[in-house]
């Protein structure tokens, strides 16, 4: 269930400051709220943006729209059990938002908003609506993420738009193209250093203890957005295969 309103107008989830006020219970007035978590480094037009608003009864008042993360870090600071639900609540919309199946519906949505002005525009010569299909312009919207993603997830997004593929395939194909080390050892499936030089990759390292009490230290590679762009120009612009 919603707890607060998420506006996804402007492409990025924001929600509204004053709602976000209301809902914490701050006992403090909006404007002196506000102004004291805005002093905790975040910075208009980044983090938060600031629009003025006609009110019904006359005169206008100053509403603030804020980024998910920057809501849930002002919920971190209320250090309250209000704060803490709607802390996981925004933890939770973060986790959502960045699957590969809502990255695939966002990008396809702009594809369909970038079809629908060309159509707009009796200028522009029918071959341009052609260049501007969902595919390339899917992989121009996965460049801009900053969601790096596992070769599993990758797979997946490619099964979907008609390429047959799964993990254990995708994976031997980036060996034998040199893009994952494949000579065994504790480097297999690891980024080259020419992918990694090409930032197509990062390396994510977590820790656990394991059952006898020993830190253990894995790594795992994966695709960066500029990484996600370039694959998938290769097998759904380029159509290479993936045997």
């Amino acid at each position: 269930m919603d707890i607060i309103q998420i506006n996804y107008d402007s492409g990025d989830p924001v929600v509204s400051a004053r709602d976000l006020h209301e809902g914490l219970e701050i006992k403090s007035k909006y404007a002196d709220w506000f102004k004291n978590m805005s002093a905790y480094g975040f910075a208009d037009g980044v983090d938060y943006f600031t629009v003025s608003k006609n009110l019904e009864s006359g005169g206008r008042t100053i509403e603030h729209e804020v980024s998910v993360d920057m809501a849930k870090q002002i919920c971190m600071i209320q250090r309250t059990e209000k704060g803490r639900v709607y802390r996981q609540y925004f933890l939770d919309l973060e986790k959502a938002w960045n699957t590969p199946e809502q990255i695939f519906a966002r990008a396809l949505k702009m594809a369909n908003q970038k079809i629908d002005e060309l159509k707009v525009d009796k200028s522009i010569l029918i071959e341009d609506v052609q260049r501007m299909r969902p595919k390339e312009i899917f992989a121009d919207a996965v460049s801009a993420s900053h969601t790096s993603i596992l070769v599993g997830d990758l797979a997946k997004l490619l099964r979907q738009n008609g390429v047959n593929t799964g993990a254990q395939r995708l994976f031997e194909w980036l060996r034998e193209n040199s893009y994952l080390i494949k000579r065994k050892g504790t480097d297999w499936n690891m980024p080259t250093q020419s992918s990694m030089e090409k930032g197509l990759f990062e390396i994510k390292e977590s820790s656990h203890i394991d059952g006898n009490g020993c830190n253990i230290t894995t790594r795992t590679p994966k695709i960066t957005g500029k990484g996600q762009q370039y694959f998938i120009n290769k097998f759904l612009v380029d159509k290479q295969e993936v045997i």
